[in-house]
């Protein structure tokens, strides 16, 4: 890997393992306030929000801007938000601001590895950073159950400072403050992320032409016969997996009478697996073979309602394992095809954008459904045993689209496989 992957990778580690210790504080935050229950999920669209709102702007920003300084600025945003929650802005509209942060920040860090490396290691890397974001998802929510557990809790409400009354005096309040100096580490290595040769495109000043250009580059990745099935497919595995990094909460308060720290270490081990399977792809897996792995979300959606009938930690572990290397080994190939045929399509930040844009919008929305279903009454497990459905439901259609493609513009599909094969330099 050329010099500055690694600085990219140290840069994304911290942010997202402060976003993810983040979301546990808040919904402890949540819990200890006596928040309406239907809050807490309502976590995941509240963060997801600025992505689909933002997206014409933010692809188009980080081509304008060298990547570096784009998330050097994001993730003082992420510190704004946070510093909203710990000082009584309300836990939603707080996590939105991170997530406003987060919204830029992903263009400039997705994008500048299609600047920085070959087509050729596209897979590779997608492996190395997802593993690493996986890792840090799985950290984070260790981290952040931990900081509000009974043991480190204690020790953080402790620690003062001299003069300066900080008026921290609950558990999640210390974990919120101990965010801020993570956010504060990965913006240092964001100062010494390097320039790539990539020249900037300069950014319109009219919003209006944003808009237009954004919705052409979305249409025109939508009209691509791989790019269709490929960003499907990660909007999908994002949706699923940006919601049940929540649901794993509920259902484990329900099925196992889990507190938010325990719980924490059953989402940490669906990251692991989701590591797991990133790494085995990364390893097995080549760019034109991508869409062989789309049976895979419909086993995500089976897996989800299977969640249903544990009742027994040592068969959950496993499980849950299970449900997160067939997301692992989903995502690797088909986010790095998706790479491939929008950098090909359009500029690097810009198709990053796009691809952000929908995956959101499916974070948002399937949010949103469970979101309705709880403030509904419905009970954990059938909210669960719906999701999964619908998950399954719509890879297996996402399946038969590949399918009808390969059959009715098969010439086009050959076409784009042979360059997805072919492009080494």
């Amino acid at each position: 890997m050329k010099k500055g992957f690694h600085t990219i990778m140290s840069a994304q580690f911290f942010s997202s393992l402060a976003d993810n210790a983040l979301l546990v504080a808040a919904i402890e935050l949540l819990r200890s306030t006596n928040a309406p229950a239907w809050q807490i999920p309502a976590l995941t669209p509240m963060f997801a929000l600025f992505y689909v709102v933002l997206a014409p702007f933010v692809g188009a920003f980080a081509d304008a801007v060298p990547k570096g300084k784009v998330m050097f600025v994001s993730n003082n945003i992420k510190v704004i938000g946070c510093l909203m929650m710990l000082f009584g802005g309300h836990p939603l509209l707080a996590y939105a601001v991170v997530g406003l942060g987060a919204a830029a920040y992903s263009p400039a860090k997705y994008g500048i590895l299609t600047e920085l490396l070959p087509p050729s290691q596209l897979v590779k890397a997608n492996g190395w950073i997802e593993g690493l974001t996986i890792a840090s998802i799985i950290l984070g929510i260790l981290l952040g159950g931990q900081l509000v557990g009974p043991r480190m809790a204690p020790m953080l409400m402790g620690f003062d400072l001299p003069v300066f009354d900080t008026g921290i005096d609950t558990a999640p309040e210390a974990a919120i403050a101990a965010m801020v100096a993570l956010y504060v580490i990965a913006a240092i290595f964001n100062l010494y992320i390097p320039r790539t040769e990539a020249p900037l495109q300069p950014l319109s000043s009219n919003p209006g032409e944003l808009v237009r250009d954004f919705s052409q580059c979305n249409a025109r990745l939508w009209s691509d016969k791989l790019g269709q099935i490929s960003l499907a497919t990660t909007t999908m595995f994002w949706g699923v997996g940006g919601n049940l990094r929540i649901i794993v909460f509920p259902w484990a308060a329900a099925a196992l009478g889990y507190s938010t720290t325990q719980a924490s270490s059953l989402a940490g081990v669906v990251s692991i697996g989701v590591a797991v399977g990133a790494v085995l792809a990364s390893m097995r897996m080549r760019l034109d073979r991508a869409t062989s792995v789309i049976p895979l979300g419909i086993a995500m959606g089976i897996l989800v309602i299977g969640l249903n009938v544990i009742r027994d930690v040592w068969v959950a572990v496993p499980f849950l394992m299970l449900l997160g290397l067939a997301g692992g080994f989903l995502v690797v190939p088909m986010n790095a095809l998706l790479q491939h045929r929008g950098h090909n399509l359009m500029g690097a930040g810009r198709s990053i954008a796009v691809q952000n844009f929908n995956e959101q919008a499916c974070i948002l929305g399937l949010g949103a459904f469970y979101t309705g279903m709880v403030k509904l009454g419905l009970s954990a497990f059938t909210a669960i045993a719906v999701f999964g459905l619908v998950v399954a439901g719509t890879m297996w259609l996402i399946g038969r689209w590949h399918k009808r493609n390969c059959v009715t513009h098969r010439d086009e599909v050959e076409r784009l496989l042979a360059i997805a094969r072919s492009d080494k330099h």
